[in-house]
């Protein structure tokens, strides 16, 4: 267990940890993560326990935490990410004292290389999942309701129509021949009900 009292391993750890912790943040329940975050955590933490550490910069790193998750929480703030990962990278730098306080503890060419790493990726997949969550679905279910279409095949109970230039199973209390005109009455999951147009313009 000496190896974990290194700064530079410590470092790698809490750098992991803080990788792990992020990604299952952005992707919640696979397990793999969690998992992962839980490993790194127990051995960097043991690590830190018997090293001598920078309380400022162990609290800059938690406000990173608390800033990137308010970023993923808040589409669009992404004031907020740059902030976190600044504070991230600030404090994982800094967490062992050297002589020099603003000198890292650890090896430059490591801190350099994890700092990098790790601010350009989570930039780039936290600014992409920020956009996906701020653009508008591409297919919108519940507004299909009352588009009109056509049906793909003889609809006797269930069949396939075309609405909205797609392909979407169908079911219908009445028989409906390929061809003929049809309304979306509603929808159950990806199964939606429908009608003869006909019968909305008697």
């Amino acid at each position: 267990m000496e190896i974990l009292y290194d700064p530079n391993v410590a470092y790698l750890l809490l750098a992991g940890a803080i990788f792990f912790v992020i990604m299952a943040m952005l992707s919640p329940g696979t397990g793999v993560l969690e998992i992962g975050a839980l490993i790194t955590l127990l051995l960097a933490g043991w690590g830190i326990l018997n090293l001598t550490i920078n309380w400022w910069a162990l609290i800059i790193l938690l406000v990173g935490v608390v800033l990137f998750y308010l970023a993923v929480r808040k589409p669009g703030q992404l004031v907020y990410l740059a902030s976190s990962i600044v504070a991230l990278v600030l404090g994982s730098l800094f967490m062992f004292p050297s002589d020099d306080w603003w000198v890292p503890a650890v090896n430059p060419f490591v801190a350099l290389a994890v700092s990098l790493f790790m601010g350009v990726f989570f930039w780039i997949v936290a600014r992409k999942i920020l956009e996906a969550r701020m653009a508008r679905p591409a297919q919108d279910l519940n507004a299909l309701i009352g588009e009109v279409g056509i049906a793909k095949s003889n609809i006797q109970q269930e069949g396939s129509v075309q609405v909205g230039g797609e392909l979407w199973t169908a079911r219908s209390e009445q028989r409906i021949r390929v061809g003929e005109d049809i309304r979306v009455t509603g929808r159950d999951g990806f199964i939606l009900d429908v009608e003869l147009l006909n019968n909305n313009s008697e």
